[in-house]
């Protein structure tokens, strides 16, 4: 077994985290895949996370292929609401959640003006609120306009977050919500990593939607911004180049 132990410094960040894990591995069983795992938790407390000891390999193309199908199929399963019943983690930083009807109104509320209002340096805080408030209701409904249903999300979903052994992939370090599944794939595209057969594959099952495009700059500026919290200027670029697509709606 693996154990992993709490470093964040949020003393429910890994009950937060042995629940997103079980949440994934119900919905995936329920759609009947056997081929994305999930580690099972043993035991979890404010301390430690003890869950499956993952021999990990380089991947291949059989199993991005496996990555991609799997998650298309985890994403076609509808869930009630957007959004998700408690405030969780991603990485380092809280990720608020509600639950509610309207997929635009979860994205812009708790997902960019939430990490707006964490910005240290009060001119760019002021000048990315402005732009929220002036495209936040267009937005919304264009958001709410290009999404089927709400998808259970890993929420977390870089190169960093998928192992792979030699029977396939496994998913690990969630930061799980209901939303546009559009903004996992999104995600895979941020750091890179995932290879064409992953696309292909979930493509197959699932294609992506005509505005994916535009989406992923959106749904990736979240990501952006809370690496600019986290770490500093040098992604500033990228919560700039999200915030004009914003600023077009």
């Amino acid at each position: 077994m693996f154990v992993k132990t709490n470093t964040t410094g949020f003393a429910d960040a890994l009950t937060c985290e042995a629940e997103g894990l079980e949440s994934l591995r119900e919905v995936l069983v329920q759609v009947g895949v056997e081929h994305l795992r999930i580690p099972q938790v043993a035991e979890v407390d404010q301390y430690k996370l003890v869950m499956t000891q993952i021999v990990s390999v380089a991947p291949d193309e059989r199993g991005q292929a496996l990555l991609g199908e799997g998650l298309a199929r985890l994403h076609q399963q509808e869930r009630e609401h957007y959004g998700w019943g408690r405030d969780n983690y991603i990485g380092l930083s809280p990720q608020p959640n509600g639950l509610t009807e309207s997929w635009g109104q979860f994205f812009v509320d708790y997902r960019l003006r939430y990490q707006v209002s964490r910005i240290a340096d009060p001119v760019i805080r002021e000048r990315f609120q402005r732009v929220v408030d002036q495209s936040s209701a267009a937005l919304t409904r264009w958001l709410d306009s290009h999404c089927k249903h709400p998808s259970l999300l890993h929420g977390d979903l870089w190169r960093g977050n998928v192992l792979f052994d030699h029977d396939g992939p496994w998913l690990i370090d969630p930061a799980v919500y209901q939303g546009d599944r559009e903004a996992d794939i999104a995600m895979t595209e941020m750091f890179g990593g995932f290879g064409a057969a992953f696309y292909r594959a979930y493509d197959s099952v699932y294609p992506r939607s005509e505005v994916y495009t535009t989406k992923r700059e959106i749904y990736n500026l979240y990501h952006y911004l809370n690496h600019y919290n986290l770490f500093g200027a040098g992604y500033l670029g990228g919560c700039e180049r999200g915030m004009a697509v914003v600023a077009d709606f």
